[in-house]
């Protein structure tokens, strides 16, 4: 919230109508509610035991999470590179976010929803008995009928369901200082969005899959700053197909990442701000929240609403200049033991582990992704990268190229580029 406000303005979005004495009756759409109101469900992750009930899993687990991720938040929102304070708040961050995927009822839906598919319950029953979460002693092959035990055992085991992937892409925190709207709350925080798969397609708890290509993964920080993960794939090739699985998609696995990579100090403009919240709101369950409650109606001032043009100009994209074309990490301890992964996650003993064909496609569609990118985003602000990698040197060739292209002036005899 802004300073020295004490109540957010909760926008339900699909209010209540009850009818007395014929008459029908729609309940109050907008109303001003403290924080610890919003969004607020009795008995979410009560767990019952002979009768009783208890919220040590709310206490203990996620209060553990919310904890470190309070610490997290805020040192990745104002991100700038890697520093000698210390990393250790990455991982905590990563595990509030996937707890914040699946704390929501939303969530609690959608894992009953996917437990109960014949195809992946064996593998649920599995995640509970390796992490030690379940309730039971021998988990369920089907959440289909099971009850509260079950499934908060589950999100509890779930909040390090999406690490992978999400470690795995390419990370930008974009801001809106710049900008008079800034970010919406909702109740449903971490927000996917698939331009091919519209909202209107899917029935309540169903959402587009992170496996796929084109699934961005958008999580406000705050007011005035977002986390955009964009798959590697979907970035070295904007035009692929959007609801196509990426390579090599899994969950729970041993992966790495340069933090160095992570890109920030981005300003978005009014209109990209409000695109965001137009998503975000047509993603929410039922309620959103903002410390303005003009921001609570982004579709009256967005420039389009039209779902697969959301992102027209690519604004959704990290800066492909400044994204590393890395062919994989490794590493070791000095003791014997290594780790190794290509782009894709995959081991050296995996049969496509650095795929030459895939590699030099990669390297084609990029280049061509580059110039596209720079011709759509010139003139706007553009991210930034650690120090150490050199971000210079990529707008000094991205520059070339839009002055060879006549899209910005070139450079004067004494070497100095004309404002």
């Amino acid at each position: 919230m802004v300073p020295g406000q004490d109540d957010y303005f909760l926008l339900d979005l699909t209010p209540k109508i009850t009818e007395h004495n014929g008459r029908v009756h729609k309940h109050k759409q907008l109303f001003p509610s403290v924080p610890q109101r919003c969004f607020k469900k009795d008995d979410l992750y009560t767990l019952s035991f002979d009768g009783g009930t208890t919220d040590a899993i709310e206490r203990t687990f996620f209060g553990g999470i919310d904890g470190r991720g309070q610490y997290a938040i805020p040192r990745l929102s104002s991100f700038t590179g890697i520093t000698k304070g210390g990393l250790d708040w990455f991982w905590d961050f990563g595990m509030f976010m996937g707890a914040q995927r699946f704390r929501t009822p939303r969530g609690l839906d959608e894992i009953k929803v996917r437990a109960g598919r014949d195809d992946e319950s064996e593998n649920w029953a599995v995640y509970l008995t390796t992490l030690g979460a379940g309730a039971r002693r021998t988990p369920p092959r089907s959440f289909a009928g099971a009850g509260q035990n079950e499934i908060v055992a589950a999100v509890t085991a779930m909040s390090g369901f999406y690490m992978t992937m999400w470690t795995e892409g390419s990370w930008e925190v974009v801001h809106a200082r710049q900008s008079p709207t800034k970010f919406i709350v909702t109740d449903n925080p971490v927000t996917f969005y698939c331009k091919s798969m519209f909202p209107s397609d899917w029935d309540y708890p169903n959402d587009c899959a992170l496996e796929q290509i084109g699934t961005r993964t958008i999580f406000p920080l705050g007011l005035d700053s977002c986390l955009i993960l964009t798959h590697v794939q979907q970035g070295r090739n904007p035009w692929s197909t959007p609801t196509e699985w990426r390579i090599n998609p899994r969950h729970f696995a041993y992966t790495m990442m340069h933090i160095g990579h992570v890109q920030f100090g981005r300003e978005l403009e009014e209109d990209e701000v409000l695109r965001i919240n137009y998503i975000l709101k047509k993603r929410a369950t039922r309620y959103i929240a903002a410390a303005n409650k003009d921001w609570l109606f982004p579709e009256q001032r967005v420039s389009t609403r039209d779902w697969h043009l959301l992102d027209y100009d690519w604004f959704l994209l990290p800066h492909l200049w400044k994204t590393q074309f890395t062919t994989g990490l490794m590493a070791g301890d000095g003791k014997g033991r290594r780790f190794a992964v290509d782009e894709y996650g995959r081991p050296p003993w995996h049969p496509q582990y650095q795929d030459k064909l895939q590699r030099e496609i990669d390297w084609m569609t990029s280049e061509a992704a580059k110039r596209e990118w720079a011709k759509k985003r010139v003139g706007k602000s553009q991210a930034k990268v650690d120090k150490y990698e050199r971000g210079e040197v990529a707008e000094d060739m991205m520059r070339e190229y839009l002055e060879d292209e006549g899209l910005l002036p070139k450079q004067d005899q004494g070497g100095e580029r004309r404002p």
